[in-house]
């Protein structure tokens, strides 16, 4: 069992539910966040709102107190003004009338000296008919005052008469800051974020789920068509968006992608087609002289025959080495080799040992100094001997092989003054089983392999081979990187490799 399976059971599979499973996470990251900020800058600005209204009450009280004059109990702020020497409180309202305080006041007693603390907290007594539900109450809890207190000799002996304190009193007066206001607000604002939150969330989550269905419809054709393809015929193309987004540009790649496979497919299939037919020209012969001798062996000319059936069979053997050495070129990856190679070293010497054939040829070398690179020495000679023979089988008289060192690199040519080649041609010469119309004979037109086999060598070792152009004759150009020249040690020793 699969590691991922349990897994597997809950995640969601589907692109659009993981996108929206995942904008809608993100969206709750930020809102809370969000949330959590407005909840306390909100609950911030209630407080500092119920100071400032309890710090007007307080300068009101105190402005009335001054005057000598009690103020009134009717208040939305709860207050209570008292003072040493006197046991109920000088005056009382806005709900502190629960505490009954015709036997005590609420607050405490004015301390002894005067203090500079205008905001504290002070707990509130429970009277008897305290409702703990009623949030608006503020008996039987810790609540946050202002308080501000005199001497009553500031206010002369009428006016402290009239509040009903000696002259030589301490009052205070405290106005209690509610915290109801600020707790409502709060409690609200947090109501309706956290619905509207809930909402965006589902909101967020559905549009992009839609929006991924609807981007992902071009790619659900894609899958739809791609699935239809296959190796024997891939020529269904996917439709390419207009939007010339992302999917745009991955529909034109799979297209693209989907042409070199039928590229390819035909390539093998022409390239099967080829060797078969190749494959079938020897056989043929092979098949039709042996059926003749066998038929009338006493009118056979047994070597004649035996002759045609070794030439047939040879052709055959060189067919099949060069189908076998294209397919280890098309199935290994092109590097070069680690071994240093003299060509020059190589050219003269494949130009001395060339084979005498039927008419006169002359092959000379011009390569004055060594010309190293790096690759396998079977590889390079099966590449300079295919450019030779398809050079002797072209030319009239002469063959000329230059080897030069070009910064870098190292060129090759082989230049023979045959017919030449076309300018149109000038590439196809290199597909396999190609022969131009004055190369079609069996016997001297070769395999039609030999240069591809020569480019794919070329290719190989980091290379290009080319038809250079001439006014007379074919010249085919090598260019290979130039490797480090080696020591006279090392150099002889490739010597006496090639040799």
């Amino acid at each position: 069992m699969n590691a991922t399976e349990p897994r597997r059971r809950w995640w969601p599979r589907s692109v659009r539910a993981v996108a929206g499973l995942a904008a809608a996470s993100a969206a709750a990251v930020i809102l809370v966040g969000i949330g959590w900020w407005v909840h306390h800058d909100v609950h911030r600005q209630s407080t500092q709102i119920a100071e400032d209204q309890a710090k007007e009450q307080l300068w009101s009280l105190c402005a009335k107190l001054e005057q000598g004059v009690i103020p009134d109990s009717i208040s939305t702020v709860p207050y209570e003004v008292v003072a040493t020497g006197r046991r109920p409180a000088v005056a009382y309202g806005g709900g502190m009338d629960d505490f009954a305080p015709g036997t005590h006041h609420v607050m405490p007693a004015p301390p002894k000296a005067l203090t500079a603390a205008p905001i504290t907290t002070v707990r509130l007594p429970a009277n008897p008919h305290y409702d703990p539900s009623d949030k608006f109450s503020v008996a039987g809890g810790v609540n946050r005052v202002i308080t501000s207190e005199f001497q009553a000799d500031r206010l002369g002996k009428d006016k402290a008469a009239a509040l009903g304190v000696a002259t030589d009193a301490r009052l205070r007066v405290y106005v209690v800051v509610l915290p109801h206001t600020a707790d409502a607000i709060t409690e609200t604002i947090d109501r309706l974020m956290l619905w509207a939150g809930l909402v965006s969330l589902v909101l967020i989550a559905a549009v992009t789920y839609f929006a991924v269905r609807i981007a992902l419809r071009p790619v659900e054709a894609i899958r739809v068509l791609t699935a239809s393809v296959t190796a024997s015929d891939p020529r269904e193309r996917v439709t390419v968006p207009a939007t010339g987004h992302e999917i745009a540009a991955l529909a034109t790649t799979i297209n693209a992608t989907l042409q070199r496979l039928d590229n390819a497919a035909a390539q093998q299939r022409r390239f099967v087609a080829d060797a078969a037919h190749e494959l079938r020209s020897p056989l043929t012969t092979l098949l039709a002289s042996l059926e003749v001798a066998l038929a009338y062996p006493e009118r056979t000319d047994w070597p004649a025959a035996a002759t045609t059936a070794a030439r047939q069979t040879r052709r055959l053997q060189a067919l099949a080495e060069d189908l076998l050495l294209l397919a280890r070129l098309d199935t290994r990856t092109p590097t070069a080799g680690p071994e240093t190679v003299d060509l020059a070293a190589l050219a003269s010497r494949l130009t001395e040992q060339h084979p005498v054939t039927e008419r006169p040829l002359t092959l000379s070398c011009d390569s004055p100094a060594p010309a190293p690179v790096h690759g396998t020495p079977d590889a390079y000679e099966r590449l300079l001997r295919n450019l030779i023979d398809n050079a002797a089988r072209h030319a009239a008289h002469r063959i000329q092989i230059t080897v030069r060192n070009e910064d870098a690199w190292v060129v090759l040519t082989v230049h023979d003054d045959g017919p030449g080649v076309p300018t149109e041609d000038a590439e196809r010469i290199f597909e396999r089983f190609v022969r131009l119309d004055d190369a079609r004979s069996r016997d001297h037109g070769g395999t039609g392999l030999g240069l591809a086999i020569a480019r794919d060598l070329a290719h190989r070792h980091r290379g290009t081979l080319t038809l250079a152009p001439r006014t007379l004759g074919a010249c085919f150009q090598l260019r290979v990187p130039r490797a480090p020249a080696p020591s006279d040690g090392q150099r002889a020793d490739n010597q006496r490799s090639l040799e």
